[in-house]
């Protein structure tokens, strides 16, 4: 058997490939599952999600920014994850992952972020990640809290969604206590 970083005992992240585009375009009318992760867009047609998962595929890692999809150990895509803000002066990057509602509670975003972690962590040098998680993102709280993430900071008022303000959390992770 290939032992391949990329690869957890439930989700593998790879690429995102032009065939992913239907998933990725059904998932975009779920708006409450877009308002958690980032906000609800204007209506994409499925030509214009099409060109999005080319340019995915295309354009590769800008320098180690970077957005994956997570796929089950099967194949089937069950969300994506990205790198971005990477800071390799002060060894520190941000990440979001989003995993298709279908998929929830399956252990599939804490296998994810652990695998892009390892990588970070043990391969680029990183010290640091940080994640910002809105305040009614409930879900995603209770993930970073999980993982051993530190709450560091509230940011008020910084996400209008619903017709209000909500705060938004930063939440921490340093590589001593990645490895604790």
């Amino acid at each position: 058997m290939i032992n391949n970083i990329w690869t957890g005992d439930k989700v593998r992240l790879r690429v995102i490939v032009p065939t992913d585009w239907d998933k990725f375009h059904n998932n975009d009318l779920d708006s409450e599952s877009a308002r958690l992760c980032d906000m609800i867009y204007f209506p994409r047609s499925e030509e214009g999600t099409k060109n999005w998962a080319e340019h995915q595929a295309s354009k590769g890692p800008d320098g180690d920014n970077i957005m994956l999809a997570i796929e089950t150990l099967d194949g089937n895509l069950v969300g994506s994850i990205n790198a971005h803000n990477c800071d390799t002066r002060h060894g520190t990057f941000k990440y979001g992952v989003a995993i298709f509602r279908e998929h929830w509670r399956k252990g599939y975003a804490a296998e994810a972020v652990m695998i892009l972690l390892r990588y970070y962590f043990e391969e680029l040098r990183y010290q640091k990640v940080n994640a910002h998680v809105y305040a009614f993102n409930e879900g995603s709280i209770a993930l970073q809290e999980s993982l051993g993430f530190v709450q560091e900071g509230r940011l008020r008022n910084m996400i209008y969604s619903k017709g209000q303000h909500f705060d938004e959390y930063v939440f921490g992770l340093t590589k001593s206590e990645y490895e604790s």
